[in-house]
């Protein structure tokens, strides 16, 4: 009993990255050696079951519970933080687009599932089935994954708990959004083992071949994020400020993006970005809130994930994905990386949603959430880094047009003078 215990102790203690890194090679050498261990690959099939099963409800928790929450009123430049984080958002996702339509992608999948998904007629018929997923019954919406009408719903009952509910079920509220949030962590602890099933279903089937398909999409997902990271964040920056941006760019990766890196969890790096918003002299009241927020609605690299695994999934079905349809799945895209959860792979499980705009099952976008945890190993890592980096980038930003619409000077970074190696960088 004491050597399961230490052996259960050794497993929570060592790196979810490494065990997923063992758990790939382990299951695609026992592909090779024992390719008929059906029960080997039910290990997969019961990892994305579970994740099948928990989606639906951590979709519905995290958004009612995350509207129902009282907040206090703030100035102009909240509401600009806010702007910035989902203008980043919504333009990661549309790069995405334009990154998928140049360079397709596709996902090898379990043949005995591609005749559960049928391609939607034309935009007409993608936004009749749009207006008719958000409406649906709730219960339902929950019991079938309907992530449309789990996100409607979840909405107005968030809205309307706003309003009327007392501390006391706000308090509730929190409680049940953190219970889900852990039995997610339970399940995501379990990853390894699910890849392993995965990795010797997807090997023992279409062989080796199998990790040429998943780099050339991980490598898809990398330079996308860089190109968000270094290249259209930084260009909001400039035209905002009207100055070189990358100094501020290049610190906020520098002092938050590499510990978000390895975190790999946007609100484990919150008291990292609360550090760095003291260091660069923003106003307290302001970062306190929005650094918080944007671990939850900042999510540019989640976008960039959803908007990827989605287009390669219709391309993996032969679905022809128009341009009115694609500038669709950017908003839906950007809409539910602002939902995910702030776990390792949380992205991953609103993929669904994005996939459900073009009338693909339940079914296959859960074994490409499946996938995502094999490209997980570098692609979340990313994700969380350009995410969390973005929180200060983007809140240091609002102030800082506050303060040149005060007629105040920018920080001396910014304006090409050395950094005074002081804690803060008061203007």
């Amino acid at each position: 009993m004491k050597a399961i215990k230490k052996i259960f102790n050794i497993y929570n203690k060592s790196s979810l990255i490494l065990r997923i890194i063992i758990g790939i090679i382990l299951g695609a050498g026992l592909a090779f050696l024992i390719p008929q261990a059906s029960w080997i690959a039910m290990l997969g099939t019961l990892f994305v079951g579970a994740l099948k099963a928990i989606a639906p409800v951590l979709v519905a928790v995290l958004v009612a519970a995350s509207l129902c929450q009282g907040s206090a009123k703030f100035d102009r430049r909240f509401g600009l933080v806010i702007f910035l984080y989902l203008f980043s958002t919504v333009l990661a996702s549309v790069a995405a687009v334009v990154a998928s339509f140049i360079f397709p992608q596709t996902i090898t999948l379990s043949k005995e599932l591609l005749t559960d998904t049928a391609a939607p007629a034309g935009v007409g018929e993608i936004f009749n089935g749009l207006l008719l997923n958000i409406i649906a019954n709730p219960v339902e919406a929950l019991t079938q994954g309907n992530y449309l009408g789990i996100l409607f719903w979840s909405v107005i009952i968030g809205l309307a708990l706003k309003r009327f509910a007392g501390e006391i079920t706000r308090e509730v509220m929190r409680n049940f959004s953190d219970a889900v949030t852990q039995v997610v962590r339970w399940i995501i602890n379990l990853a390894p083992f699910g890849i392993l099933g995965l990795v010797f279903s997807a090997v023992s089937e279409s062989g080796i071949d199998i990790f040429v398909t998943y780099g050339k999409l991980m490598l898809l997902l990398v330079c996308t994020m860089l190109t968000v990271a270094l290249i259209i964040n930084p260009l909001i920056v400039a035209l905002s400020l009207r100055c070189n941006p990358y100094p501020l760019v290049f610190r906020c990766m520098r002092e938050s993006g590499l510990t978000a890196f390895f975190t790999r969890s946007s609100a484990a790096n919150i008291p990292v970005n609360l550090s760095l918003c003291e260091k660069l002299g923003l106003d307290r009241d302001m970062y306190s809130v929005s650094i918080p927020l944007g671990a939850t609605i900042n999510m540019d690299g989640a976008a960039v994930t959803i908007t990827i695994m989605t287009l390669a999934t219709a391309h993996t079905l032969g679905i022809e994905v128009s341009f009115p349809a694609a500038l669709l799945l950017s908003f839906l895209s950007a809409l539910a990386a602002c939902g995910s959860s702030g776990v390792a792979g949380g992205s991953l499980l609103l993929i669904p949603l994005a996939c459900s705009l073009f009338g693909i099952s339940d079914q296959v976008s859960m074994q490409v959430v499946g996938v995502g945890f094999i490209t997980g190993v570098i692609q979340d890592s990313m994700e969380t880094a350009i995410n969390s980096s973005g929180d200060v980038l983007f809140t240091a930003t609002a102030e800082y047009i506050s303060l040149k619409k005060q007629g105040k000077a920018l920080p001396g970074f910014l304006q090409g003078r050395k950094h005074n190696g002081g804690k803060t960088d008061q203007p």
